[in-house]
């Protein structure tokens, strides 16, 4: 399976040096140290590592994983979670559907409503004309329903979940009852094909309080509920779908007994992890399994330039909002070298705050930072990290930039 188009480099590529202009991006054997700063990069060995060792967990517990692709949008990237193992993509948007149809995906995943005739028309054109691939969406509403009957054929064969929410949430039919009915109303279409039940348990909380587990406890069963409630009107199999990517342990849990269901779990971070809140609340995190080997790994790391040291204990970094995430938590300070690829130092310090081209380093212990001096970053939230950039290298455990990857953002 080859669903990533060739790319090669261009001078216009962020941070790539001019030399690799028109290498393919595929085929590289480049020094870290020939590239710009700032520059995100892609640890090889805890890519793969990731990449493993999610699907292994998934595969222990019957679940299927259809990873999020939103959250790098690299076919590459995607082809490699599919060739682990994963039965599909998921996408949240019409665009992002067809960008992973258009792929060449062949299970993709529409975690959203679509609202849009434009994109929901084009989706139904490619699907006529590809009836080896598959598309299953979200629906939360009788309105959704009759747009996508509107603007859907009937031979594209889209298949529908039936979304469950919650109050003060995000969307889905605010009770079973209500996702119920919305089920019965899709089994009768002349166009839909009812397929199972959704949800995203991610909305509901943000950490690791008893409050907030119990929360997601009872609205996962009542997802599981939801899902045996409308299986007598589904033809095949029962996709049941959560999101997992900072609750995995307890969709496993809430979904165990739904032996006879397809249990699809949608969590796309793990396959970089993080330094900030997925680190903090993953069960998968080296901090909470104890066990390195068998735990996520921070693949992404981000290397800015000292471009000034202008008081005592503050520098300036070449870094900023047009290059890191920085909506849920800024990036972590973790060493520090003399040049890009250089030997490193462990670096104590806070990022305080962003411009668009700069961020402020306070720092109070350890290594005196000069201009020019080279500090790697940890990220938070790796979905707002990859949309910043257009092609990221992959650096392998002797530093050497083997390929890159592309983003369709």
């Amino acid at each position: 399976m080859t669903i990533a188009p060739p790319r090669t480099i261009a001078l216009t590529d962020k941070s790539f040096p001019p030399a690799a202009a028109g290498l393919p991006a595929a085929h590289l054997d480049l020094d870290l140290g020939d590239f710009s700063t700032p520059l995100l990069t892609l640890d090889a060995s805890a890519l793969a590592h990731n990449i493993a060792l999610m699907q292994g967990w998934c595969d222990e517990r019957g679940l299927e994983l259809m990873p999020h692709g939103k959250t790098t949008m690299s076919p590459a990237l995607w082809e490699r979670q599919l060739r682990a193992g994963a039965s599909g993509i998921t996408v949240a948007t019409g665009w992002q559907a067809l960008v992973a149809l258009t792929s060449g995906v062949p299970v993709v995943q529409l975690a959203n409503t679509c609202a849009d005739p434009q994109q929901l028309r084009a989706l139904g054109a490619h699907l006529a004309a590809h009836p080896e691939q598959e598309l299953v969406v979200w629906a939360d509403s009788p309105e959704t329903i009759a747009l996508l009957e509107a603007h859907l054929p009937a031979e594209a064969r889209v298949g529908v979940l039936t979304e469950l929410g919650a109050d003060g949430a995000r969307t889905g039919a605010r009770s079973v009852e209500q996702a119920r009915d919305l089920a019965h109303r899709v089994a009768a279409s002349p166009v839909l094909t009812l397929r199972g039940a959704a949800g995203y348990e991610g909305a509901l909380a943000h950490d690791l309080t008893t409050e907030s587990l119990d929360r997601i406890t009872r609205y996962l069963a009542d997802l599981a509920r939801l899902a045996e409630l409308i299986a007598p009107d589904i033809d095949g199999s029962t996709w049941v779908s959560a999101g997992g990517s900072a609750y995995p342990d307890l969709v496993a849990e809430a979904f165990a007994p739904l032996t006879q269901h397809r249990r699809i779990l949608r969590c796309g971070t793990y396959i970089t992890h993080d330094d900030g809140f997925y680190s903090s609340v993953s069960p998968l995190d080296a901090r909470r399994t104890g066990e390195p080997h068998a735990s996520l790994r921070p693949a992404l790391n981000v290397y800015a330039r000292v471009v000034s040291a202008p008081e005592p204990g503050l520098t300036l970094l070449d870094a900023g909002r047009r290059d890191v995430p920085f909506d849920d938590g800024l990036p972590i300070p973790r060493a520090v070298a003399r040049t890009l690829g250089g030997p490193e130092e462990a670096l104590a310090g806070e990022i305080t705050a962003l411009n668009d081209q700069h961020a402020f380093l306070h720092t109070a212990d350890g290594p005196q930072l000069r201009v020019g001096d080279v500090v790697r970053l940890g990220i938070s939230h790796p979905c707002t990290a990859f949309d910043r950039w257009r092609l990221i290298p992959v650096v392998d455990e002797n530093g050497r930039v083997r390929e890159a990857v592309e983003t369709l953002f």
